[in-house]
This record gives C-alpha cells, structure tokens and sequence, in this order.
C-alpha cells in the first residue's frame, strides 16, 4: 500500500440538531480545489471549535469499507459516505492498514496520522440511533485523524500517497484497542504513551489511567448529557 485513490471529499456548515446542539457532521461532496492548511480543509466547519477540530485533528478519514457493516446493521439506511461526517473517503485503507504517524502526500500537502477518532453522540443524533456512537467504538470502525504538516492544494483527483512509516507496530486498529477495548492494560497505554506521534491528549489520558488505574467517564461523550451538563465535561472527552 503506497498509494490510494481518493473516493470522496466532503465539507460543511455548522447546523442546528436540536436542542441547542450544533455540528457540521452532516456534509457534502467537492470537487473542486481546496486548501487544506493545519485547522482543516478551506470551507469546513465544526459546530464547536472549542472541542471539535484543531490541529490535531484537522481532517477526518472514514473507510468506505465500513459502510457495508452499517448497512448490515441497520438496514434502513442507505449508508454511503460521508455519513459519518468524513473529510476524505477511500476503499484500501483501513484502520488495520494505517499506523499512527504515518506520513502520507495529498496534493500539495503532507499530512501524519495523529489519532483515532472518539466517536460522540452527534453520530446518535444525526441518525436517531442512540447507540451508534457506542457499537462504533465497540467495532473498531472509528477512522482517524490527521495533523496537516505541509498546507496547500488538494482535490479529490488527487491520491494519496504513504511516504513514511515511523511507527510499524503501533496501527490505528492497534490504538483503538489499547485505549478503548484494553483501557486498564498497562503494556498497552505504554504503547499510546511511547508513540511521539500520538496527539497528546491521547498520550496524556493513557498516562493518567497508568497512574491511577481509573477510566474516564466515556458517557457523556457516547450518550451526551442534558445540555447544562454538557459544557463542563466535553473538553476532556470529545471526539
């Protein structure tokens, strides 16, 4: 796997979901030229900045794969990209398949795998499945994220291109386990903790866990919280 073809590109506007909840998960195809520079994709919104985006996860990978899973599942959707509220789409790429801190060349831009992603409850909402959030975590099919370490054009006719592999033993697949399946296993969150490409909140939280052997609440995050609850505990646990 050096190079793959890019299947979809999708960006969107922040919306109300109801009840005082904003997302921009739901989003719609490109095919223009965009920007991409270290918050993201020119043209691309998150509901609450505060919690969603940023550096570290300034663009969001979703395996096409995936969605022949969710169409088992819950067969009254039509499930197809970009349900899951993904940046770029791709078939030959999936989580067993990319490492943390890989490098991959998009156009004009260079790009690292920073993390999986955290599913949240925006997913339950956007679809009217309370549970979707959760059985996405639970599955492994989450995607993952990247930091944007060369700005500049890229489109979808554009592949993208693995150019350094840094951390062979440490795969997205891999990272999930450790922090979501094995939460407590010590050889595990060493692992999360060791690897200098991890975005460090995940690196912080696996530390946190070693030193106290404590899990930290993934409910609200999953489920959501009634909206007064809601503020004071996303930063530390959104996607």
């Amino acid at each position: 796997m050096s190079r793959v073809d890019v299947q979809g590109v999708f960006i969107g506007k922040a919306k109300d979901l109801g009840g005082g909840l904003r997302s921009a998960i739901d989003k719609e195809r490109v095919t223009k030229r965009l920007w991409l520079w270290e918050q993201g994709l020119g043209g691309d919104e998150h509901g609450d900045p505060r919690y969603h985006g940023g550096p570290e996860r300034a663009l969001h990978h979703y395996p096409a794969e995936h969605y022949r899973y969710w169409r088992k599942h819950y067969r009254q959707w039509s499930w197809k990209a970009p349900a899951f509220g993904e940046n770029i789409s791709t078939y030959g790429l999936t989580e067993d398949q990319v490492c943390i801190g890989d490098i991959f060349r998009w156009g004009q831009a260079f790009l690292q795998v920073s993390q999986p992603r955290s599913p949240c409850y925006r997913l339950n909402n956007r679809w009217g499945i309370p549970e979707l959030a959760q059985y996405a975590q639970e599955s492994g099919r989450c995607g993952w994220f990247y930091r944007v370490l060369r700005p500049g054009y890229v489109s979808p006719t554009d592949p993208l291109e693995l150019i350094q592999r840094s951390y062979p033993a440490l795969s997205v697949a891999q990272a999930i386990q450790h922090f979501f399946h094995y939460p407590l296993e010590r050889p595990g969150l060493q692992t999360l903790i060791d690897c200098e490409a991890l975005s460090e909140r995940w690196r912080e939280l696996a530390a946190q866990r070693l030193e106290t052997g404590v899990v930290e609440d993934w409910e609200p995050r999953l489920l959501g919280l009634p909206l007064e609850g809601m503020q004071e505990q996303q930063e530390s646990l959104s996607a």
